[in-house]
C-alpha cells in the first residue's frame, strides 16, 4: 500500500505543525495533493480505470474547495501551502 501510517504522519508533521494534527486545512491539502499525484501516475499507464479517474475527479474537487476555505480565512496560509506543495494557481 502506498499510504501507510508512517507516510501519513509524516506529511502531516511537515505540513499540518504536528503528526496528531490531522484536521488542519495544510496538512488534509498536503495529503490530497499526495493522493492526486500517486492517482494521475496510476491513470498514465491504465487509462482505462474510470473508476479511478472519478476518485482523482473527486480528490482534486476536495482539494480546491479546502484551498478556497483557506484562501477566504487566512491569505498568508494559502499563499504559503500553495508555494510549497507547487500547486498551480
Amino acid at each position: 500500500m502506498y499510504l501507510t501510517k508512517e507516510v501519513k504522519s509524516e506529511i502531516f508533521a511537515k505540513h499540518g505543525g504536528a503528526a496528531a494534527n490531522t484536521g488542519s486545512a495544510e496538512g488534509q491539502i498536503a495529503l490530497f495533493t499526495f493522493r492526486i499525484s500517486h492517482l494521475t501516475e496510476h491513470l498514465k499507464k491504465n487509462r482505462h480505470d474510470y473508476n479511478t479517474e472519478r476518485s482523482l475527479v473527486l480528490l482534486v474537487g476536495k482539494r480546491r474547495s479546502l484551498l478556497d476555505y483557506l484562501k477566504k480565512k487566512d491569505i498568508n496560509r494559502y499563499r504559503a501551502i500553495i508555494k510549497e506543495l507547487n500547486i498551480r494557481k
